[in-house]
């Protein structure tokens, strides 16, 4: 089906965003949304950025989430935080569809990705391309969604795992 992707870092200060191309080949940064305390808060942010990539005629079709594991893969407190907020959207993006003002039109795949040192791994390529420590708070959370859209591209187009 045609669409792109996006990518989310689920964090307390920001969410980060990545998008896919049409192509679903590679990631990019899409910035991040303000969170003041819970990202429970960003379900309109978060909404209205599905709305208007449907407007623009790139229908969202899937959403890679973070799943924040703890390092034995178990899913502690904020991995099970993480699943509920993906339900919660969900219910969101089923109510925003029966409007029939909304240009939501596709329900998207919700897939969640291990997330396990994917901001380590997003500081690291940041320090690489030359950006100042200084400049990583602003950016690492959607390098972060970068990380976690790019494996699930990845993992889909290499069919080593079914969404």
């Amino acid at each position: 089906m045609p669409g792109i992707w996006l990518g989310l870092d689920l964090g307390n200060a920001r969410v980060g965003v990545a998008a896919s191309n049409p192509e679903r080949s590679f990631a990019y940064p899409e910035g991040n949304i303000r969170v003041y305390g819970d990202y429970f808060q960003v379900f309109d942010d978060v909404l209205d950025l599905i709305e208007d990539k449907a407007e623009e005629g790139t229908p969202v079709t899937a959403i890679a989430i973070g799943l924040p594991l703890r390092m034995d893969g178990s899913a502690g407190s904020s991995a099970k935080k993480a699943q509920r907020w993906a339900k919660s959207l969900r219910r969101r993006l089923e109510s925003e569809m029966e409007d029939q003002d909304s240009h939501i039109g596709v329900m998207p795949d919700i897939i969640f990705i291990d997330e396990r040192l994917t901001t380590v791994d997003a500081h690291r390529r940041l320090f690489d391309a030359n950006v100042s420590s200084k400049q990583h708070r602003a950016v690492v959370d959607q390098q972060s969604a970068v990380e976690i859209l790019q494996t699930a591209l990845d993992r889909a187009r290499d069919n080593t795992e079914e969404f």
